[in-house]
């Protein structure tokens, strides 16, 4: 059924999940559409954008489409690289001249793209026309510490758990409403003979990504709690984040076998093959899950929190679109970008990547039944939050949470160990940690 979804809600919570700026945005109005005749051929102007969804070629390109029909002067080609090499890559190509005219800009927790901001990499766009359509939390995302804007916020995703409607239904479960109703749930399908859960960590990124960030928000209390790590109220190595690497260490026994040879893909095809009952994955992964045609019915749940806590989800403000200050055309990089902010864009990406929530102020209608779930479910929990980082010094927390949680998963640290190297690490450099009151 065609369903008609409010994004009043989406936007409030995203704005609950950031500390915002005190700075405020004074942008001007949406410049008119233009009225000019489509140019010549040899007036053509290509520009290349990078970024790391490799999955979203196809989608994307009927989103650029419609761009270029709207500006008959300007195409778009979509370059994405390896999710794990993308950071990397862009550092790479832009120090040697040869990245391209735009990028997906990384959220400001993990830093990456604020550093290349801050070594002249990306253009600053305050007056961008159309950039007041932009929510204030994606504003303040990617505003850098010179107070300057440099990205257009375009897609915020969140996470959950997939699971096999099927096998659930065969063994008499039903959604748990505990993490321990979750783990005793995980030892019956595994009784029964399937996979618990298929993820892997033969691609070390997922740990933290669809791992650890899809239930810290509850383990520590959403945004109240991840400010009381930034502001040392709280100390890395208390027991909230032993909590958190205990549930790994909780999950362990429940991966496929094998699992740290392989991969994100692999992972996907053994819960939509119908061997695993569950995955944890991202809104991101709706689009790829779609377009298998499983023998079993499937939808999403959340990560149910620790028996005496509040369920929060992530609700991450993932990706924006900066323009690379080498472009040679940063008239046209400009044009596209205030083209993002428009309420065309923002349908035609919640049309083409469900799951994918754009960072508009605008009503979209949306009939997809899992983008729509993953809203509901939201809307219904405690709250939201970003993603946990502290990613400003070495070493820094996405590096420590990955290293850190596949040994606990490997067994070769236990969960109380692992929260202590956590604090170690970063109260090398951060002065909250440094001096948290619980230490």
């Amino acid at each position: 059924m065609f369903k008609k979804v409010s994004w009043t809600t989406l936007i409030f919570l995203i704005v609950a999940s950031m500390i915002l700026s005190a700075c405020a945005q004074n942008t001007p109005t949406a410049a008119p559409e233009t009225t000019e005749e489509p140019a010549a051929a040899e007036d053509v102007v290509t520009l290349t954008l990078g970024s790391w969804r490799t999955d979203d070629v196809k989608q994307m390109q009927v989103i650029l489409d419609e761009f270029h029909k709207d500006y008959p002067n300007i195409i778009i080609k979509f370059d994405p690289t390896n999710p794990p090499d993308y950071d990397a890559a862009v550092r790479t190509q832009m120090e040697a001249g040869t990245g391209a005219d735009l990028y997906y800009l990384r959220a400001k927790g993990s830093g990456a793209s604020h550093k290349l901001y801050n070594e002249g990499h990306f253009l600053a766009i305050d007056g961008l026309p159309g950039l007041e359509n932009i929510t204030d939390a994606a504003i303040d995302n990617w505003t850098a510490d010179d107070g300057k804007v440099f990205g257009v916020g375009y897609i915020a995703t969140s996470a959950g758990i997939y699971y096999n409607q099927d096998i659930f239904n065969e063994l008499g479960l039903s959604i748990p409403q505990t993490w321990e109703e979750l783990i005793a749930q995980a030892q019956t399908i595994q009784d029964a003979g399937y996979i618990p859960f298929s993820n892997a960590t033969g691609e070390s990124w997922t740990v933290p990504t669809l791992l650890l960030q899809n239930w810290i928000p509850s383990v520590i209390g959403g945004v109240e709690g991840r400010q009381a790590y930034l502001d040392g109220e709280r100390c890395l190595n208390g027991p909230e984040f032993v909590q958190a690497f205990q549930m790994l260490a909780d999950i362990a026994p429940y991966l496929p076998e094998g699992q740290e040879a392989l991969t994100y893909y692999d992972s996907q095809q053994l819960f939509l093959q119908g061997q695993a009952a569950m995955w944890f994955g991202g809104s991101w992964d709706i689009p790829v899950f779609e377009a298998t045609e499983t023998d079993f019915e499937w939808s999403i749940m959340p990560v149910p929190p620790p028996a005496g806590k509040d369920l929060y989800f992530e609700l991450e403000l993932d990706a924006g679109v900066g323009i690379n200050a080498a472009t040679k055309h940063p008239e046209e990089a400009r044009t596209f970008l205030s083209w993002l902010t428009t309420k065309k864009s923002a349908q035609l990406l919640a049309e083409n990547l469900p799951g994918f929530f754009p960072m508009t102020k605008d009503e979209i209608e949306l009939d997809n039944v899992y983008a729509n779930k993953f809203l509901e479910l939201i809307a219904s929990a405690k709250g939201s939050d970003i993603r946990f980082y502290m990613n400003e010094g070495t070493p820094d927390s996405t590096t420590l949470m990955t290293d850190l949680g596949i040994a606990v998963i490997k067994g070769e640290i236990t969960a109380e160990e692992a929260a202590n190297q956590m604090y170690e690490g970063i109260s090398s450099w951060h002065e909250g940690q440094k001096n948290c009151k619980s230490n």
